[in-house]
């Protein structure tokens, strides 16, 4: 392909090794990427707070698209630049279409800047707890929802994606992140893709100029527009049967590889 204009790359189990870190091949290659014109996104389901510590690794300190598309986020100035919120009586019907597709489901809701959960709501993030609260509902606090959290610990996580899609039967965007019993929903055409599109044109880059790299099924949109999409080998299976073009695994560099095969 012409040589990128951006670079596009998921974060958990593509950019980031399973431990986490930033390896010092991958930080080389976005340095490489940089001096060769290209523009660094990090395009992840991650809420804005935990970039930081992965911006400091890697010395991206650009735009971001976090928490699936429902925002764009300015990390040098640590500033929200938009967001595109669930609507509030859209949240209240999605919360009640899934509790009865779903029975057993319990909900969370990311608004942002933190996090709201409901009673029975189990998985939580030891690190993040800071910014967790826990409300009756999350559709009475009058905070924005971002990202609907859908959790289980007994519904296999493609069971509940399959049963999920049909009974929101378009109404919202449900995908989700490999997390064992966890669901993310946004609001009806949210997208990392979509918002990813609207960056690049902003920038004047079309999407043939656009290299992409992920791993999990809330990749694939961002994949497909790219000019270049990349699954990663440790990819889920979905995202290996709809990409062509592959690279190494995450624990592998995968990223980095291919970024120095493309700018070399």
């Amino acid at each position: 392909m012409t040589s990128p204009r951006v670079v596009a790359t998921d974060l958990d189990g593509t950019l980031l090794r399973s431990d986490g870190s930033v390896s010092e091949r991958t930080r080389r290659a976005l340095r490489l990427a940089r001096r060769a014109g290209a523009e660094i996104v990090f395009v992840t389901a991650r809420p804005p707070r935990s970039l930081e510590p992965i911006a400091r690794q890697t010395g991206e300190l650009g735009m971001a698209v976090c928490s699936n598309g429902a925002i764009v986020y300015d990390v040098t100035a640590d500033e929200i630049v938009t967001m595109s919120p669930i609507v509030p009586a859209a949240a209240v019907t999605i919360i009640a279409t899934l509790t009865e597709a779903l029975p057993g489901v319990s909900f969370a809701a990311e608004t942002g800047r933190g996090v709201l959960f409901q009673p029975g709501y189990g998985r939580h993030i030891h690190t993040d707890l800071a910014y967790w609260r826990p409300v009756p509902d999350v559709c009475a606090e009058g905070e924005p929802i971002v990202k609907l959290l859908v959790w289980s610990d007994t519904h296999p996580l493609d069971d509940m994606f399959t049963a999920a899609v049909a009974a929101i039967d378009g109404q919202a965007e449900v995908t989700h992140s490999g997390v064992r019993g966890l669901l993310e929903v946004s609001a009806s055409q949210v997208t990392k893709a979509g918002t990813l599109a609207g960056l690049c044109e902003g920038m004047g880059v079309p999407p043939e100029r656009v290299v992409a790299f992920g791993d999990m099924p809330n990749d694939l949109a961002m994949l497909a527009f790219a000019g270049a999409g990349y699954a990663m080998a440790n990819a889920h299976p979905l995202v290996l049967a709809a990409v062509e073009r592959r690279t190494l695994s995450n624990d592998e560099d995968g990223v980095a590889a291919a970024l120095e095969h493309i700018f070399a």
